[in-house]
Formats: structure tokens, C-alpha cells, sequence
């Protein structure tokens, strides 16, 4: 909700992992947004599928989880092995900076 209020970008939401990289495949995102710990596979897991894929390896990915806090994140993302992670709750401010500078204005969530 929070980006589709920025009137910024198109965000497709799929709540299943499965069908997360066939979903990226069809929409073509600028971003992709996963948490860490998710049913099925983790989203760990989804980035090192989509690395592997010449057709989504170039799209960035950001994380979204409960597993850091905002202390360990300060005022912009953790960085780690080249991901992003931003901690939930998110800051709606943070989040839609750290989109601006991962993409052009079209996203999947």
C-alpha cells in the first residue's frame, strides 16, 4: 500500500512463493520485494533462482524482514552478499527511497 499511495509505481502482489519467478517473468519488474522467511521457499531462495536466470538476474532485489531491526539498519538499508534488507515494520519514507534508488517506477511486491 505503501508504494501504490506514492502514485509512483505499478506493483504486482503475489503471496506465494511458487509462483513468485513465473510471476517476475510475466510483469518484467524494476524491483523485487521478498522477506526472508517466507512459506515454502525462503527468500533466500527466490534471489538465488532469479540469479540464476538470465531473464531476472538483472533486476535488484530488496528485502523485507523482521530478522534485522531498525538499529542494525540505520537511516538506509543493511547491506549483505550484495541484497538489501529494510526492517518491518518498514518506514514508509525509507522504503519508497530505497525503491527510488534501486529502479525506475515500475515494481513487483
Amino acid at each position: 500500500m505503501i508504494l501504490e499511495n506514492s502514485g509512483k509505481y505499478e506493483v504486482m502482489i503475489v503471496n506465494e512463493s511458487a509462483r513468485a519467478l513465473p510471476a517476475a517473468l510475466q510483469f518484467q519488474p524494476s524491483v523485487m520485494l521478498l522477506d526472508v522467511d517466507m512459506p515454502g521457499k525462503s527468500g533466500g531462495d527466490l534471489a538465488r533462482e532469479a540469479a540464476l536466470d538470465s531473464r531476472l538476474r538483472h533486476i535488484p532485489i530488496l528485502f523485507l524482514t523482521g530478522l534485522v531491526t531498525p538499529e542494525e539498519t540505520g537511516n538506509g538499508p543493511l547491506e549483505s552478499g550484495g541484497m538489501k534488507f529494510l526492517p518491518k515494520p518498514v518506514e514508509p519514507a525509507l522504503l519508497v527511497a530505497t525503491i527510488d534508488g534501486l529502479a525506475s517506477p515500475v515494481m513487483m511486491a
